[in-house]
């Protein structure tokens, strides 16, 4: 199968142009030919390939060269070194409000924007509607996008993206503006969009969103290509990269109290725990936790519980929705999850089981808390988890 993408050795360069003697430089290196040796390598030897019905998460820190993979990707930037080739039809958000005219009204820019998508006339009219149902922005659409909120322009900029009906999206972090319920609305079609065969390019810095719509993972750390794979092991990788970087983060917040958080934490405990000691198990012994949750509207939380090692790389990681758990109701606003982890695998060592109140369709994390807890026993066997295992076919 002919890949949609696919990108070989791609690198991106930009050479220092400060002061003037930089940049007759960085000119007269382009005129020659050769290559600029004084600058900013933000990309560096990064090859892909994505077929239809991949959904890919590319993930990494700040600066990682994230963003610019995907503007090489959609045209907007060329290459200092590889190729590109794109064999289907894309769809791109990428920065807020690319492709808009301030000056223009909403229902302009939808026009245009469909025009540049792609969209015939005929299509855009049958689809007008749609559109505008999607973006829910009521008559603003008929003022000019400078007047507009940064939310109010992605709903538009999503909805007309939606309409155009690609083989292949690509987004930069849009989900992170926008009132929670259009993210909702968000999330729905992009899985719909999946559902249809298609095929999905995400940036986010949401390890929870890239798990829960991409089957892949592509992590660039510091523009070169660190881990790429399944979305599991890629992204456990990099949060247990991150978890090592913020070693001060991670102790702020197990102290935090979690009152901040719209759907935050009213209990968490170990009911085998006795007193303030850590708990400690046996090896091979069972793991309960009990977790109460505040909604402040009344609607069942989403609850995920995740097991990590001392030094902050997770060992596992299961929220409530995912195996269609239903919480246990208290009163109006609270909320119990109970979890039992039967017959624990951990080796011998210190870990922590974190407690997540997350929002009722599982896309907002709002509060965490954490406990930690030891398990005891020997073993000269290595890493975190014990597998059931036989020598020479002896059972």
């Amino acid at each position: 199968m002919k890949p949609l993408v696919r990108i070989r050795g791609v690198s991106k360069f930009y050479p220092r142009v400060h002061r003037p003697r930089e940049r007759l430089r960085a000119f007269a290196s382009l005129m020659a030919g050769s290559r600029i040796r004084e600058g900013a390598e933000v990309l560096h030897d990064v090859s892909l390939e994505v077929t239809a019905g991949q959904s890919f998460g590319i993930i990494g820190e700040n600066g990682a060269g994230k963003s610019t993979l995907l503007k090489i990707l959609t045209g907007v930037i060329s290459p200092s070194r590889g190729s590109v080739e794109v064999n289907a039809r894309i769809a791109a958000l990428l920065e807020l409000g690319a492709g808009f005219q301030p000056e223009f009204s909403g229902i302009d820019n939808v026009r245009m924007k469909s025009a540049l998508l792609g969209m015939s006339a005929s299509h855009l009219d049958a689809h007008m509607d749609e559109i505008l149902a999607f973006a829910d922005i009521g008559d603003y659409v008929y003022e000019p996008v400078k007047h507009y909120s940064s939310g109010m322009v992605v709903r538009l900029g999503f909805a007309v993206v939606a309409a155009s009906d690609p083989q292949l999206l690509i987004t930069d972090e849009v989900l992170a503006v926008g009132d929670e319920a259009f993210q909702k609305k968000c999330i729905r079609w992009i899985e719909s969009f999946l559902d249809r065969g298609n095929t999905l390019l995400m940036v986010s810095h949401s390890m929870y969103l890239v798990q829960k719509l991409c089957r892949q993972a592509l992590w660039l750390h510091d523009g070169r290509m660190r881990e790429i794979g399944d979305v599991f092991p890629v992204t456990q990788s990099y949060l247990a990269y991150s978890e090592e970087r913020t070693s001060a983060e991670r102790r702020h917040r197990r102290e935090q109290s979690g009152d901040s958080g719209l759907y935050r934490i009213k209990d968490f405990a170990l009911p085998d725990q006795e007193g303030e000691r850590d708990l400690v198990i046996g090896f091979g012994g069972d793991l309960r936790a009990e977790l109460v949750l505040h909604s402040p509207d009344g609607q069942p939380p989403v609850a995920l519980f995740g097991v990590m090692r001392a030094d902050g790389t997770p060992v596992y990681g299961v929220a409530s929705d995912f195996d269609e758990i239903e919480a246990e109701k208290l009163d109006q606003n609270h909320f119990r999850f109970r979890i039992c982890f039967d017959q624990l695998p951990l080796l011998p060592g210190s870990y922590s089981l974190r407690g997540h109140a997350m929002d009722s369709q599982g896309i907002r994390l709002c509060d965490t808390a954490e406990l930690r807890f030891s398990v005891a026993g020997e073993s000269r066997e290595m890493g975190m988890i014990r597998l059931p295992h036989s020598w020479n076919g002896q059972e």
